[in-house]
């Protein structure tokens, strides 16, 4: 922002100030930011958006959970969703248009990516939610960037983007209130170990061998377990950082009690905890969620073998709950990509 204003031919702390009054003042115009001279508020306003995004449809679920659809000045379709917690306000960010990796039971995975997301496009999806909070006085405390796309697949952007919303002239959102999560890019790992953030990690593993985690996740075909956590364990070494494994539980494919002692092998000694998800159904896909009962068995399997793990909340189950599905059912109306 500072190069942005010297650019311009202005004193570099005109930079600042509009930082400022985009991100602690929130300002919704450009002309509310009443310190800057009326010459340079035009000259923002010929050249400059607030939001890249524009809102096309939003839900809300019976617990507080909304889904936000937006589109890009190009018609892309994006989804965020804002989580109501007991320690505060969360929301899952997009970093993709489509997903490359191809999950088998991931609706965000039904389409192929068309484009990465700019950090511009991330910003202005916490942007809107913020500003939807702001009419209740309340504030997000906790940011992931776990939506549609794969984090690691569109690295320099996402890490620009983190860098805006942790700032502390900023929205100020503290670093280990925000995680980023990754199927498994290997190398993109080792950059993040080496780039020393407070930010948490989380690992979408869903299969505790090769055999099983190359036919649900085709990355493991590229990096295979062994290599994941080689990986792994350099990023625990070097930040001395607890990290997250996700694994969402299919029905009959991935919560057997061998897959439980599997998984406790895998992650043996590790400083890392397991989120066991209940599934959210997809209509495209034949996987199906655990009960609760089955969901507490393989949850008992993993603490006695002193697994620590938990098994997260549903939330959204009366929306549209898994990510992409709000933007494929959109898009199979023709109303964006």
């Amino acid at each position: 922002m500072k190069e942005m204003a010297e650019d311009h031919g202005w004193k570099g702390y005109r930079g600042q100030q509009i930082f400022e009054w985009l991100y602690r003042h929130r300002a919704c115009s450009i002309d509310e930011m009443t310190t800057l001279s009326k010459e340079t508020r035009e000259v923002l306003k010929d050249q400059y958006a607030l939001n890249p995004l524009e809102l096309v449809k939003q839900q809300v679920s019976r617990d507080g959970t909304t889904k936000f659809l937006f589109r890009t000045h190009d018609g892309a379709l994006l989804e965020s969703v804002l989580m109501v917690f007991d320690y505060g306000n969360s929301i899952c960010v997009s970093s993709q248009v489509g997903c490359n990796m191809g999950c088998a039971f991931c609706a965000s995975g039904l389409t192929k990516k068309i484009r990465n997301l700019t950090s511009g496009e991330m910003v202005g999806q916490v942007m809107y939610v913020q500003n939807e909070l702001d009419k209740r006085q309340e504030r997000l405390s906790h940011v992931v960037v776990m939506g549609t796309g794969e984090p690691f697949d569109n690295y320099e952007n996402v890490m620009n983007f983190t860098s805006t919303v942790n700032h502390d002239r900023g929205l100020a959102i503290s670093s280990r209130h925000i995680t980023i999560s990754t199927c498994g890019i290997v190398p993109r790992i080792y950059d993040f170990a080496d780039a020393h953030t407070q930010y948490n990690l989380a690992v979408s593993l869903h299969a505790p061998n090769d055999k099983l985690r190359s036919q649900l996740m085709p990355v493991n075909r590229a990096y295979p377990l062994a290599e994941l956590m080689k990986a792994i364990d350099y990023y625990t070494k070097t930040n001395n950082r607890r990290l997250t494994f996700e694994y969402i539980l299919l029905d009959g494919v991935n919560n057997r009690p061998e897959h439980a002692r599997q998984l406790a092998r895998l992650l043996k000694g590790l400083n890392a905890y397991v989120n066991l998800i209940p599934y959210n159904a997809v209509e495209e896909n034949q996987f199906r969620s655990v009960s609760r009962q089955k969901a507490m068995v393989f949850y008992d399997l993993l603490m006695k073998q002193n697994i620590r793990c938990t098994i997260r909340k549903e939330h959204g189950n009366d929306i549209d709950a898994a990510c992409g599905q709000l933007r494929i059912k959109e898009m199979k109306k023709g109303n964006g990509q």
